[in-house]
């Protein structure tokens, strides 16, 4: 229920996301919800179960405007995606999936890599930086390329391992004047 509940009770009042939906038949009524909510652009996406793009031809995208919701199947050919199973695609423990990822940002090509341009296509398309689906896999095709994905996660690592910048206890405060009793 959360994945349902879950994006319309954002206290940061998103105006712009692509949201997952998993059960197809709650897909378009999710929709509706983020339009009365007011989205200026938006996307539900799902497809043979997932609350994801997938690239077995089944995806399906609810775009939502202030003005109208529109349902359309995503054909991964014009984007020069090919088709794989979902079980192309599963990863495994937490390590395994930190190498699996790796390797899609170090340019590693195949159905992860066309996946993760899929999805990141669909969040590029409702942020209003590419007007296509095309475009968007284009774009984050050479943002991988490029490298930015690498350096944005060794920069992450280095945020994660920093030790901790921790003020000093005592009777003093934040201020460094000692606290009222």
């Amino acid at each position: 229920a959360f994945n349902l509940l879950g994006p319309l009770c954002n206290p940061a009042g998103v105006r712009r996301q692509v949201v997952g939906c998993a059960e197809p038949a709650a897909a378009h009524r999710l929709a509706a919800a983020l339009q009365a909510l007011g989205a200026v652009r938006a996307s539900v996406v799902h497809g043979d179960g997932l609350d994801e793009l997938p690239l077995d031809g089944s995806g399906i995208i609810h775009d939502v405007t202030p003005d109208a919701i529109r349902r359309r199947r995503v054909h991964l050919e014009p984007l020069g995606l090919h088709e794989a199973a979902v079980v192309e695609l599963a990863g495994g423990s937490a390590e395994e999936n930190g190498r699996l990822i790796e390797q899609v940002l170090r340019g590693s090509r195949g159905p992860r890599r066309d996946v993760v341009l899929l999805n990141a296509a669909a969040a590029l398309s409702v942020a209003g930086r590419t007007r296509t689906l095309a475009a968007g896999v284009a774009l984050a095709a050479r943002t991988i390329d490029s490298g930015a994905g690498m350096d944005l996660l060794a920069r992450l690592r280095a945020r994660a391992a920093a030790p901790a910048m921790v003020e000093p206890s005592g009777p003093a405060g934040p201020s460094g004047h000692e606290a009222t009793r």
